[in-house]
């Protein structure tokens, strides 16, 4: 457990993964059991906040969003101290996109990555579409990487998440729903695993 109270789990991986998907999917399953906390960067860059590749704007974009993503699992978390929380993206995220590294990344939000791994009991790790060479737009309008861009985020996420003790990949298939049934029944477990 991560010492918040009700158990954490993320859903990560490269763009186009599905786990935007899968959460909303399991959250209308689920019901009162477990509560989303939603992209940051999604809910910034779709209000306007805006998207720079200057790596000095990249690094205030970077800084901004990971401590919007850690207030909002924690405003979740004091919201609904009881349910299980299915975090889309997490603030390891960050140190993907950031320009000069994950070393820096960490340091520069005053944190370690190791005390960032401890926030979540599970990562539940939805393999970008771009591995098999499908288009990644889908439902998320402020996406903008190309498939090169996808899979090398895809990488470096895997890398930097797959160091947490209760990894699961769930891997790129031809069929999203063979996909999305896959993650859907993890996450079925690590909830029923947590008395939820």
């Amino acid at each position: 457990m991560n010492g918040t109270g009700a158990p954490r789990i993320v859903l990560t991986g490269g763009p186009g993964g599905g786990k935007t998907t899968a959460a909303d999917l399991f959250r209308r399953e689920i019901g009162e059991r477990v509560v989303v906390v939603p992209e940051a960067a999604t809910i910034m860059f779709s209000g306007g906040f805006p998207r720079r590749t200057e790596p000095q704007a990249r690094r205030a974009v970077q800084t901004a969003i990971f401590h919007v993503q850690r207030n909002l699992e924690d405003v979740q978390a004091a919201a609904f101290p009881s349910r299980v929380l299915l975090c889309d993206r997490g603030t390891i995220d960050g140190g993907a996109y950031w320009p000069s590294g994950d070393g820096e990344f960490f340091e520069a939000m005053g944190t370690s990555f190791e005390a960032e791994l401890s926030r979540y009991d599970a990562v539940v790790f939805f393999e970008t579409a771009a591995r098999g060479g499908h288009a990644i737009e889908g439902g998320n309008p402020v996406r903008n990487e190309d498939l090169d861009e996808a899979l090398a985020l895809d990488d470096e996420l895997r890398r930097l998440w797959q160091q947490h003790p209760r990894f699961y990949l769930v891997p790129h298939s031809r069929s999203f729903f063979e996909k999305i049934t896959m993650g859907l029944a993890i996450l079925q477990s690590l909830v029923a695993q947590a008395g939820h």
